[in-house]
């Protein structure tokens, strides 16, 4: 089993930041793309970012330039670094990983829990 736990959500002001953080453990071969995503009350879930094991990056448009993800696989670990705040932000923040837990399992999405975002004007 595989666990993924969010934290670094809360409250912000317009203009602020916020750097979330999302630690998996449990019985982990290897971590494939690592993922971001977010859920505002009355829509549909988006995703926001996402990182393959070799470090390249994708986002959706409506991030570019504003977040960054990042993580570092020694810790299995991935960060979503956010700027520029808006309040179109707020969302709960979930983070996905595509996990091996052996040699020869399949790969297999595990989801956090997710993480409150607030961004107030």
């Amino acid at each position: 089993q595989v666990q993924l736990v969010e934290s670094g959500g809360g409250l912000v002001q317009a203009g602020g930041s916020l750097r979330l953080s999302c630690a998996a453990s449990g019985s982990i071969f290897s971590i494939n793309d690592m993922d971001w995503g977010r859920q505002a009350p009355g829509k549909q879930r988006e995703l926001v970012a996402t990182i393959t094991s070799g470090g390249r990056t994708t986002y959706a448009d409506s991030v570019k330039g504003r977040f960054t993800i990042s993580r570092d696989n020694a810790k299995n670990m991935v960060y979503l670094q956010m700027n520029d705040l808006k309040p179109d932000d707020t969302a709960v923040y979930y983070c996905h990983a595509a996990v091996s837990s052996s040699r020869l399992s399949g790969v297999y999405i595990y989801w956090g829990r997710g993480t409150q975002v607030t961004v107030s004007s």
